[in-house]
């Protein structure tokens, strides 16, 4: 993933209530679909009992474009509908990267 500095990180907690028919299809389908939006860079996600998605984006302008989107927007209502017990969100700006990698190359 190559992002130029800075940019932004959304990180998405959550908690899924109950209900969760309909959710995986939902959030494959978000996750296409944000890619497909301008200033979209990526996203990391892991779910055991509390999930956490980090979406990156180039601007605010662009989190704000994807917050407003309207599937995206169907998405939230049935996600505080149906789909979670608790969220919380962060929008938080990266300034600095790095990484580490000490997995051996598959053949």
């Amino acid at each position: 993933m190559n992002k130029s500095l800075p940019h932004y990180a959304v990180i998405f907690t959550s908690k899924h209530s109950e209900n969760t028919e309909g959710y995986s299809e939902m959030a494959e389908k978000m996750e296409l679909l944000a890619k497909q939006q301008e200033g979209f860079l990526g996203i990391d996600s892991a779910r055991n009992e509390i999930g956490i998605t980090v979406s990156y984006w180039a601007s605010l302008d662009a989190i704000k474009n994807w917050k407003q989107q309207t599937d995206h927007l169907e998405a939230q209502q049935k996600g505080k509908t149906e789909w979670y017990s608790w969220y919380n969100v962060k929008i938080c700006k990266v300034e600095r990267e790095y990484s580490f990698n000490n997995q051996k190359p598959i053949v």
